[in-house]
């Protein structure tokens, strides 16, 4: 199922795609979804981010080849950072190198706390395609990634979520900028795993419907200056587009 959160006249809507239209819910996250009845075209559609998370996280460390000494961490990204689909992300100025981040996003689907192996992805809504905008070059004197993960709109996510992806473990990633493929990887790449990830992350804090977590860029990064278009590939969700400005 293809769910995105669009806007309409009466405000932001989620909605499910079918036949061409995307058909409005009651409530993403409901055990059961229903539907109010109101649909919007595709051609006409406003996508924005597919969730307003109130906690997003992404994961350090998670990398392939990974030497640090230290295992998997989690950190915190402001959500003010959260871009919508199409978007501009103004590229932090004397800042040094930006980079792009292509990396698969985990929803939450409901309350998530402690979480073991056997019942983690019964907490998971979908996926989504984040782009983790970092500012490269600050990180080696910002040791807690406030510096480096900071910027306006430097979160696009999008441009929808898919519930149906079979293995998650197993996605590729292609990241493009002006068309030039830049980097291809996947998933596949990443020591730790999604389960991990979540039972990791949710024995230190909780978890809400509609939160994120960014589950590492498996070599998917790009540098990126002002005017560069940048298209980031998840097989089996779509493709999230940028411009930087």
């Amino acid at each position: 199922m293809r769910l995105a959160r669009i806007q309409t006249s009466a405000g932001p809507r989620h909605a499910v795609f079918r036949n061409g239209e995307w058909h409005h819910l009651e409530d993403p996250f409901a055990e059961v979804i229903s539907f109010t009845g109101q649909v919007t075209p595709a051609d006409s559609a406003k996508l924005l981010a597919p969730v307003r998370p109130s906690v997003l996280i992404g994961m350090s460390h998670n990398r392939p080849d990974n030497k640090h000494p230290l295992p998997v961490q989690a950190w915190h990204k402001s959500v003010h950072t959260l871009a919508n689909p199409g978007d501009h992300i103004k590229m932090a100025r004397d800042a040094g190198a930006v980079h792009v981040e292509g990396e698969l996003a985990v929803v939450i689907r409901k309350l998530a706390t402690g979480l073991t192996t056997e019942e983690a992805m019964d907490h998971v809504l979908g996926y989504t395609i984040a782009n983790d905008v970092t500012n490269a070059d600050q990180g080696l004197i910002d040791e807690k990634l406030f510096q480096a993960k900071a910027g306006v709109n430097y979160t696009p996510l999008g441009p929808w979520i898919e519930t149906d992806i079979r293995d998650p473990e197993k996605v590729n990633i292609t990241v493009r900028v002006n068309g030039d493929v830049r980097a291809n990887s996947g998933t596949f790449n990443l020591p730790t795993s999604v389960v991990d990830c979540l039972v990791y992350v949710t024995h230190w804090t909780t978890l809400k419907p509609g939160d994120i977590v960014m589950t590492g860029a498996p070599g998917t990064f790009a540098a990126v200056n002002p005017g560069d278009c940048v298209q980031i590939s998840l097989e089996g969700i779509g493709t999230l587009t940028s411009t930087v400005v």
